[in-house]
């Protein structure tokens, strides 16, 4: 019989994308996946050390594990990932029940440690590589409507509240054949958007090529609907990439721009290497360029010295951008990272309060935006049913609008037509028009 595996994951897209990785592993070994965590023989949870949150769940999750390893001897028990990385001697001190540690380049030694683990209990393995990239291991996907196909790894920014430098290493990049090979594969196996990952995406560079020449030739790759890519950083923005975003219908109309802070000093204290008008500039340029882009964001409230003065001016970024969507953090002390040393942290209390008013704002602010497409007509591709009614589709927009609409004759996958009628919080409204087409 086969064995099984089971696999957690938590945090970022990337991480997503390492567990499909780990999964293709793991089956050229002749291993199954199952949904059960009882009758597994080896379960892996794939970690996260960028916020404090994500690790909280993980250390609860291990405690699950821990009696299910006391019920089953035999079970192999693996932790990966960033965690595995920065934790790992409290890991094999506090948690002797863990079997398997391994950071995120290490992945390619899973399949030899499972088959001698028994000879040899608490296996580590976090050495960081300046040149694992996986670039020749195919990723296990189930169907579905984008996969995930990661270009390069690592990042040298070095941002003080980032931990992903010393967790994932330093910048490399894939080669352009066997991303566009993923690519191929990937529209074969019937999936119809990629996402393009990187902890810095627009930092790629590989034998002359940087990112704006990788889009162009994944752009040509027969049959892809849509493409998307994740995180870019505002520095490594160059207009060329706007040109080629612009040039291409199959290269979605949105853009995942992190601000951060919108004060020149915590800017600085981030070491973001961009200031509040470079940023605000770069927003004009793009929306010149690309007139109907989505654009989303990234704010930490509450860094280190941040004053109430300096959140106004966050705020004050807010009111001039107006981003279609943002994720919002308070800031969160990463050991190790510089940020973490500074003496100035603001208080807990006054962090929330900060974060309650922003997403408040940011509300205000999609609602504006969703708003401007009430009354036209947008191409919806068709994702997965509404939550709220099993008579409805859910589907994003070009510009990464979610849009509710009634069935009708269209399918999972298919791009239809939408006429939007009204905008609800976060989502859009509409009727179909028209044909749908694949």
């Amino acid at each position: 019989m086969h064995k099984t595996y089971y696999i957690e994951t938590y945090g970022c897209q990337m991480n997503v994308a390492d567990s499909e990785l780990i999964a293709g592993l793991l089956q050229q070994e002749g291993y199954r996946e199952t949904g059960d965590i009882q009758a597994s023989d080896a379960i892996f949870v794939n970690t996260c050390s960028v916020r404090e949150h994500a690790e909280e769940r993980v250390h609860s999750r291990l405690g699950t594990f821990k009696s299910i390893k006391e019920n089953n001897p035999n079970v192999i028990i693996g932790v990966l990932g960033c965690m595995a990385q920065s934790l790992k001697h409290d890991l094999l001190e506090n948690k002797p029940y863990i079997d398997i540690v391994l950071g995120p380049d290490s992945y390619r030694r899973l399949p030899a440690l499972l088959n001698r683990q028994r000879k040899s209990a608490g296996i580590v393995d976090t050495h960081l590589s300046r040149f694992e990239v996986y670039d020749d291991l195919f990723p296990s996907r189930g169907e579905g409507i984008n996969a995930w196909v990661s270009i390069m790894r690592g990042c040298d920014k070095f941002c003080t509240f980032c931990i992903v430098p010393f967790t994932r290493g330093r910048e490399r990049s894939r080669s352009v054949d066997s991303i566009v090979a993923e690519v191929r594969q990937v529209v074969a196996d019937g999936f119809v958007e990629v996402t393009l990952l990187g902890q810095n995406v627009n930092s790629y560079s590989h034998e002359g090529y940087g990112f704006a020449r990788l889009l162009t030739a994944v752009a040509a790759v027969p049959g892809l609907k849509r493409i998307r890519y994740t995180s870019p950083h505002p520095q490594d923005m160059t207009e060329d990439l706007l040109y080629v975003m612009a040039e291409h219908d199959n290269i979605c109309n949105s853009i995942h721009l992190p601000l951060q802070a919108g004060a020149d000093r915590i800017l600085k204290r981030m070491n973001r290497t961009y200031t509040r008008e470079h940023f605000m500039n770069l927003v004009d340029r793009i929306r010149t360029i690309l007139p109907a882009v989505g654009l989303t964001t990234d704010i930490i409230v509450g860094f280190p010295g941040e004053t109430d003065r300096e959140f106004e001016q966050t705020l004050g970024v807010m009111e001039y951008v107006k981003f279609d969507s943002a994720f919002t953090f308070k800031y969160s002390p990463r050991k190790g990272t510089k940020a973490a040393e500074y003496q100035d942290q603001v208080h807990p209390q006054k962090s929330q309060d900060r974060l309650e008013q922003l997403i408040k704002l940011q509300k205000q602010h999609t609602l504006i935006r969703n708003r401007q497409v009430v009354g036209k007509v947008q191409t919806v591709l068709v994702e997965k049913e509404s939550k709220r009614s099993s008579a409805s589709w859910a589907g994003r927009t070009d510009s990464n609008k979610w849009v509710i609409f009634e069935k009708g004759a269209a399918r999972i996958k298919d791009f239809v037509s939408v006429e939007i009628r009204d905008a609800r919080g976060v989502s859009l409204h509409g009727n179909i028009i028209g044909e749908k087409r694949k």
